[in-house]
């Protein structure tokens, strides 16, 4: 499976709160193993979107074969020129469970490895396990480092419990190239 990413553009902002808050918050009626059960409200708004754009994020975005629907997107952000950070990846719904996210992070790992990322940061928030453990599967590791979670920001919804924190998994982009990874088939450099 060959996904190619597009950057979003401002037309494209309503879809992505639409897909995230669908994929994260179970609003599309269908609740897959990655709703965040333990925060309501929206994921997103349009609002935060230009926000986290303003500074330096690209959404990258998959859409169906001749169509305007959104199948994934993603959000990529240069840290450093050789360290860049992974966030949102989503996945519409109907998808999740067909490797599709999986061949998503490559085409953005590979997207960014492109413009020069040797390393891949990412945050998940730490009650996660089963996105954890994805994440290790794909040659993510724990950092060790944790980030505190937003609390008292309802503009990404409200919190039902008071123990969330982020924690920060990483993965050596350039270590990983020519690697082939069992679990996600993922093949970096030359073949």
């Amino acid at each position: 499976m060959s996904i190619s990413l597009q950057l979003a553009e401002e037309s494209d902002l309503p879809a992505i709160v639409s897909l995230m808050n669908a994929a994260f918050r179970g609003s599309s009626g269908k609740q897959s193993w990655n709703v965040e059960s333990f925060i309501t409200g929206t994921r997103t708004t349009e609002s935060l979107l230009r926000e986290e754009i303003a500074g330096g994020a690209q959404f990258l975005l998959t859409k169906e074969d001749g169509s305007s629907a959104l199948r994934g997107l993603v959000s990529l952000q240069a840290l450093t020129p050789d360290r860049w950070y992974l966030g949102s990846l989503t996945v519409d719904p109907s998808l999740q469970g067909t490797g599709f996210g999986s061949e998503l992070l490559c085409s953005a790992e590979d997207y960014s490895i492109a413009r020069g990322a040797r390393m891949m940061e990412i945050t998940v928030v730490n009650v996660r396990d089963a996105l954890i453990a994805w994440y290790e599967r794909r040659g993510y590791v724990l950092t060790g480092e944790k980030r505190p979670f937003p609390y008292g920001d309802d503009r990404v919804g409200t919190p039902t419990r008071d123990d969330l924190e982020f924690v920060v998994l990483e993965k050596d982009l350039e270590y990983g190239r020519g690697v082939w990874l069992v679990s996600v088939g993922c093949r970096r450099g030359p073949t």
